[in-house]
């Protein structure tokens, strides 16, 4: 698919279909839990291809599960039946750590299930983009060095820092480059440790990798959408338009509105209806009204798309979900009249 050409056409059309990070609620709808859903490629595919039947959505978003890759790397993983995997030990404590970490085969772990997935998933949806989930380089890093322990290091020990990012980097390239042999329209890179360290940091020791890692895979048929949903990438925006991702992604701790005036105008800026506050524990009608609210105070930028603004946890309420498409088709269908 010419993905340039399609992101051109969303931006052209007055008319925009929601792009939620949606993927583990599907659970509810397949019976399942996530254990189960995450267990082979035809239970991941499947699940995607429900949620495109029952959803007018942008693009098919595969599961955003940020244990994969540090899986890959040795670290030891938490798998529940109802919510999403964690990471639940850290591997890498001094330079000698780092150095000594050895960079995995892509394939290894669960990599090959997603991988599958999405290749299946391809096959079953044909009528928009199959988006694949990878995490981002400072954010893998973060989980094999540990969250706070990688906010210290940065400071402290960058070489350490630096050393893991390297390896990091060099699996991510090769596992994006894995997703698009098998089929893939491209991947949204998720980043959200980034948001939370300081521009200063984030431009030594996050922007460079993530921009390796665009440079080295995105094309006209394959397009990169880099999501951070920390509070400080308002004032990374120069940073981050100079990745050239095709498409922005946000989380509801920024006002959506504050930031589309400075990033590229002929890329994707998605955002921002909060996971927990709006589509777990909210209601229809506070959901309806917040989308609504988004909507208006961004619908004078063509490169807007409504969206959640981060992966919607599994334990979602569907009539939240329901009630945000609806509004999103209510917007749009009154704007065209």
């Amino acid at each position: 698919m010419d993905m340039l050409k399609w992101k051109q056409d969303v931006i052209s059309n007055p008319v925009k279909k929601a792009v939620p990070v949606l993927s583990f609620p599907v659970v509810k709808l397949m019976g399942i839990n996530v254990r189960q859903l995450l267990s082979d490629s035809d239970t991941l595919a499947e699940g995607m291809k429900i949620l495109a039947d029952r959803l007018p959505t942008l693009a098919s978003l595969s599961m955003m599960d940020l244990t994969v890759e540090s899986e890959c790397f040795g670290a030891s993983v938490e798998m529940y039946d109802d919510a999403i995997p964690a990471v639940s030990n850290t591997i890498v404590h001094t330079l000698d750590d780092a150095k000594a970490l050895r960079v995995p085969e892509v394939g290894s772990g669960r990599t090959q299930i997603y991988i599958d997935a999405i290749e299946k998933a391809k096959k079953r949806i044909t009528d928009r983009p199959v988006l694949a989930g990878i995490i981002g380089p400072y954010t893998l890093a973060g989980r094999l060095i540990g969250m706070s322990e990688i906010m210290m290091a940065s400071i402290t020990d960058p070489a350490m820092v630096q050393t893991v990012l390297e390896k990091a980097t060099e699996f991510i390239i090769a596992y994006a480059r894995a997703y698009r042999d098998a089929g893939a329209d491209g991947f949204v890179m998720a980043e959200p440790t980034t948001g939370l360290i300081s521009p200063k940091l984030a431009r030594k020791l996050s922007h460079p990798y993530t921009k390796a890692v665009i440079d080295a895979v995105q094309t006209r048929e394959y397009i990169v959408v880099y999501h951070n949903c920390g509070e400080s990438v308002v004032k990374m925006t120069e940073d981050m338009s100079a990745f050239h991702a095709e498409g922005y992604h946000f989380g509801n701790c920024i006002n959506m509105a504050d930031i589309l005036p400075h990033l590229p105008a002929d890329s994707l800026v998605m955002g921002n209806v909060a996971p927990a506050e709006q589509f777990c524990v909210g209601t229809p009608e506070g959901i309806t009204e917040n989308t609504r609210e988004i909507l208006e105070a961004c619908d004078k930028y063509p490169n807007f798309v409504i969206s959640s603004g981060c992966d919607m946890p599994p334990t979602c309420n569907w009539d939240c979900i329901d009630a945000f498409f609806a509004e999103v088709t209510r917007f749009y269908q009154q704007k065209v009249k």
